[in-house]
């Protein structure tokens, strides 16, 4: 009865089924891997809500460049995790970063430059403040003057974003991104790889900053999608196999169509 299916014509048909099942497979392993990663994140992310901070240095090597230069960005096992850091803040220096959102409020994030005691620096993101009331959204704001001195910050460590220019504006650094490669070509020392999102400062840092919150990454999606192109995976070769079915009782003649009643030689009623 299957005999058919060694014809070029059915032949074709299984390859084009096994190569679309293969790639909706290959595509559910991809998301899996995704939502390995996203649920490693919220794990460490979580973690790190009750870990005690560790050196930074511990967690992030030291930039080895000149003025300008990058160091090593953070291992993706210590991203989210807390660090600590003693340095003096670089007010001459800081970065604004526009359009960032919190409690759905478009303001600016602001970062400072933390400058260690081996002359490099480690960006600080100190927290959040919204624009100028009554003005647009890029208008900068005034912003809470550093602390003088030595001073301590714990936080988030977190890795560089990609993209965004940076330009130099009302004798501040202002950017859409925080990406540290292209901010570190405008500072006069080394850079660290990681910048730290702050979560404690002695001396305390200034009640005008919002705290940036931590959003988990919606791993159950990537999930979704794993199950999704498995399941059409399978419904391919199933809807294979049914046709198949189909077309051998078809040529073995017992899916043949019933013949219409024939009306006019039913019986008239009285």
């Amino acid at each position: 009865m299957y005999r058919f299916l060694l014809t070029p014509r059915w032949l074709g048909y299984l390859a084009l089924t096994l190569v679309a099942a293969a790639v909706m497979v290959f595509l559910g392993n991809w998301q899996l891997d995704r939502y390995r990663g996203r649920t490693a994140i919220n794990e460490r992310i979580d973690a790190g809500a009750t870990m005690t901070p560790a050196p930074l240095r511990d967690a992030l090597p030291a930039p080895t460049g000149g003025p300008g230069t990058t160091g090593p960005a953070p291992e993706d096992r210590l991203t989210w995790t807390r660090v600590t850091a003693t340095g003096r803040y670089d007010s001459a220096n800081i970065v604004l970063v526009r359009g960032r959102t919190v409690d759905n409020k478009v303001g600016f994030e602001v970062l400072t430059p933390l400058v260690l005691a081996d002359g490099s620096a480690v960006l600080v993101d100190r927290g959040w403040i919204p624009p100028v009331p009554g003005g647009n959204a890029t208008a900068q704001p005034p912003v809470p003057a550093a602390p003088t001195g030595e001073v301590t910050v714990s936080g988030r460590l977190v890795s560089s974003e990609s993209g965004g220019a940076v330009d130099r504006r009302g004798g501040k650094l202002e950017t859409r991104r925080i990406s540290i490669p292209r901010l570190a070509r405008q500072l006069p020392y080394p850079v660290s790889g990681g910048y730290v999102l702050l979560d404690q400062q002695t001396p305390a840092a200034d009640p005008a900053f919002q705290a940036v919150p931590i959003g988990h990454t919606n791993n159950w999606q990537n999930f979704g999608y794993v199950v999704q192109w498995w399941l059409f995976a399978g419904m391919s070769l199933v809807g294979y196999g049914w046709v198949a079915r189909r077309e051998a009782r078809r040529l073995a003649g017992l899916d043949t169509p019933r013949k219409p009643l024939d009306r006019a030689a039913e019986p008239t009623s009285a």
